[in-house]
């Protein structure tokens, strides 16, 4: 890990992307963290996670603390130098699965609609890919977002189940090995 220096840039390249900011890549322990960019992560989760999608659970789970943290920032946030953009986690094997798993998948609303969100996951796979090398990634996904995710590779591993009032299916990405082409 980098700890908390940013340590890649890139542009959204999606064909139908907006000119947008360059997105600058943060990944990080937990305990790499600054108070300032953990608050921001919390913001975000607790923004569309809990108030947009009306959904009252446990964010603060006590996984944060095992996990990696991968924090997308674009600079000119209102009222600030740097807004986050993009955020995922990526636990352990063992965790929260017997595999890897991505999760708290999440694009700022001000973004959406720019290719941020396919930028956020493929990132966070080459990130988890880099420290879990030929392990499956796993996620519980919402059900709209089954497409999405297939999209990565992940096919779905599960029935479709509810998850605090919202559907979700399992799936699964089987392991990259070296020099796979779409690694």
């Amino acid at each position: 890990m980098s700890g908390t220096g940013i340590d890649r840039t890139v542009t959204p390249t999606a064909p139908d992307a907006p000119a947008t900011a360059p997105l600058h890549w943060q990944w990080c322990a937990f305990n790499e963290l600054a108070t300032a960019d953990l608050y921001a992560v919390l913001a975000l989760r607790q923004g569309v996670f809990v108030v947009e999608q009306a959904c009252v659970f446990p964010d603060i789970d006590w996984h944060d603390q095992q996990a990696c943290h991968l924090l997308g920032w674009q600079a000119g946030g209102v009222g600030s130098e740097r807004f986050l953009a993009a955020y995922l986690r990526c636990l352990p094997p063992g965790i929260k699965f017997a595999e890897c798993a991505i999760g708290r998948v999440v694009t700022a609303p001000a973004v959406r609609g720019s290719g941020m969100g396919r930028l956020l996951v493929a990132e966070g796979l080459r990130r988890a890919e880099s420290l879990y090398p030929a392990q499956p990634i796993r996620i519980g996904a919402q059900m709209h977002l089954e497409r999405f995710y297939a999209g990565f590779g992940f096919d779905a591993a599960s029935a479709p189940y509810d998850e605090d009032d919202i559907m979700h299916i399992e799936m699964l990405r089987p392991a990259s090995m070296p020099g796979d082409a779409g690694s």
